[in-house]
């Protein structure tokens, strides 16, 4: 096999955890090269990853057909050449473009059904007892059915994704240096990294008032630390709420592009999180971070470094997966005291003081 062509993830942390699966094509077709059509607002870690050689970023609406916007980019990778492609999404409309393209072997899981569309199909994993998402894109690899070197029986304390590689970008110190210089950030003081959002919903949001009450601690132990709040515009309210409880936090939610959050994330000397893209960002970036987590389950999407914590109080409600609180009290979260946050956070400044 000598082109692939990935249909990636329409969700930043979930295209993160599909990045073994590109080194493991790289390791098995060592002569390959991998494109990727990937949204917007995804593409910006694609072109982070060294195994991936282009990425098509493009404009298609989520939950939309478009299906003449698909058909023409079909017809402009239509003689590229491509041996095959991998659909990593389940939607029947991402198995498209592919398919338009003439791609010969299309390959992902059966998802939306997509008979036809897909040539190579998976069976769907299980609802429960899901394997970690690093495997379950990793498989696509293998042909359907076939053993896979990393599920198995393992060592005492090894988990199932052990052998996998983890996902790693690329930091740029020049790029990290501008876009500090764009916000005044002096790179010679330490830089705590809060990401108070989470696309998914209410119920992976460790509450504004927790995080306030953690940037004050910080404020007492260490005073000469500067912290920022990233994220987008949709979490430009919750970092105003922080910053209206602790002045001595920054809220640069929306004000910057995905690209320049990872740059500022690959300085930070800490990054305190919920379960969401930017801590999959910070884990592959290797900075030290904080995961808070509430409805979501760590055993499913860790953070893949082993400079993390993870911080999750497995209420007996926990995990629900939903993306707002059914029981209506958030315990999950409201229960995680910033005083048990700033007990990993602190150790990790410390370390880097």
């Amino acid at each position: 096999m000598r082109r692939a062509l990935v249909i990636a993830p329409n969700w930043i942390g979930d295209a993160l955890m599909a990045q073994p699966l590109f080194t493991l094509l790289r390791k098995l077709h060592p002569r390959i090269d991998i494109d990727a059509i990937a949204p917007s607002w995804v593409a910006p870690v694609l072109e982070r990853m060294p195994e991936i050689r282009d990425v098509y970023a493009t404009d298609l609406a989520h939950g939309k057909l478009q299906l003449m916007r698909r058909w023409q980019l079909a017809s402009d990778l239509r003689d590229v050449g491509y041996d095959a492609a991998y659909v990593l999404p389940n939607s029947m409309k991402s198995a498209l473009i592919p398919w338009m393209a003439g791609i010969n072997l299309r390959i992902g899981y059966k998802g939306e059904s997509r008979f036809g569309l897909l040539n190579v199909r998976h069976a769907n994993p299980p609802k429960t007892d899901r394997p970690p998402m690093t495997a379950h894109y990793a498989a696509l690899a293998y042909a359907p059915g076939a053993k896979l070197p990393f599920i198995g029986k393992q060592s005492e304390g090894e988990s199932e994704a052990t052998k996998l590689p983890v996902p790693r970008l690329e930091a740029d110190a020049n790029e990290a240096a501008r876009v500090s210089a764009r916000f005044n950030l002096d790179t010679r003081t330490p830089l705590v990294v809060f990401c108070p959002g989470a696309e998914y919903g209410p119920a992976k949001r460790w509450p504004p008032e927790h995080f306030a009450s953690l940037a004050q601690f910080v404020a007492q132990s260490f005073p000469y630390a500067r912290i920022i709040a990233l994220g987008s515009n949709k979490d430009a309210p919750i970092a105003q709420a922080i910053a209206e409880r602790a002045p001595n936090v920054r809220n640069l939610c929306g004000q910057t592009s995905l690209g320049e959050a990872c740059a500022l994330i690959s300085r930070a000397s800490a990054v305190v999180t919920n379960d969401s893209g930017l801590m999959h960002v910070a884990a592959a970036l290797r900075r030290p971070l904080v995961a808070v987590y509430g409805s979501t389950d760590p055993r499913h999407t860790p953070p893949l470094s082993d400079l993390a914590k993870v911080q999750w109080l497995h209420l007996e409600c926990s995990p629900c997966f939903a993306r707002e609180c059914p029981l209506g009290h958030l315990n999950c979260l409201r229960e995680l005291s910033a005083e048990q946050v700033f007990g990993d956070l602190r150790g990790m400044l410390l370390a880097h003081r």
